[in-house]
């Protein structure tokens, strides 16, 4: 697409722009799963989305505030018409660090090692809060899922089946009925009698 004048497409706007998260339920009703209504619920298309669509040329931001986004509610019609709708949704839905890590069927750990080997960027983070206050809040990197899908093929060399081994292997659950041992002794655990004596 074109490079846009977003005071001249304001101006000559018959009528007023629209909230990226009233942008996003229009995207999401286009592709026939309505965003839900009631607060706390997922959401099926979210303003992350949104300005990945702005990322990728498809939208145009229409605000200078850096902590929303305004659209021409025509060209939100016109994403709406797209026949690849459903697949840039898809690739562009965020993912938090721990989701990531999941898709990959690697550990955290393993994924925060390839955010700093810079083989996935964050576009966006969010600000997640713990109860009312601001105090507890800590910002959460999000990533597209099309850039986590990328990972894998743009590193052949790497030994994902091991990898994913290791993975599987550390999380395995203690057998049951194990008896562990703390600083060489088994305080604060119950010991184990063979049957017979």
């Amino acid at each position: 697409m074109e490079a846009f004048d977003a005071g001249a497409i304001r101006a000559a706007m018959p009528t007023p722009a629209i909230s990226g998260g009233t942008a996003a339920d229009r995207i999401a009703d286009a592709l026939g799963t309505p965003n839900p209504i009631v607060y706390g619920e997922r959401a099926n298309v979210t303003t992350f989305v949104v300005r990945r669509f702005v990322d990728r040329g498809l939208l145009v931001d229409l605000s200078t505030n850096p902590d929303g986004t305004l659209h021409h509610p025509d060209q939100v019609a016109e994403v709406g018409h797209q026949e690849d709708l459903a697949d840039l949704v898809a690739a562009d839905t965020p993912l938090a660090p721990e989701q990531a890590a999941a898709r990959l069927r690697v550990r955290r750990a393993d994924f925060d090692h390839m955010v700093r080997l810079g083989w996935v960027r964050s576009p966006q983070s969010i600000e997640v809060r713990f109860g009312i206050s601001r105090a507890g809040a800590i910002d959460v990197a999000l990533y597209t899922t099309a850039s986590v899908d990328a990972v894998v093929p743009t590193h052949p060399k790497v030994d994902w089946e091991q990898l994913r081994f290791r993975t599987r292997a550390r999380g395995r659950p203690r057998t049951k009925g194990a008896v562990r041992v703390v600083g060489g002794t088994n305080r604060g655990t119950r010991r184990r009698t063979p049957r017979g004596m």
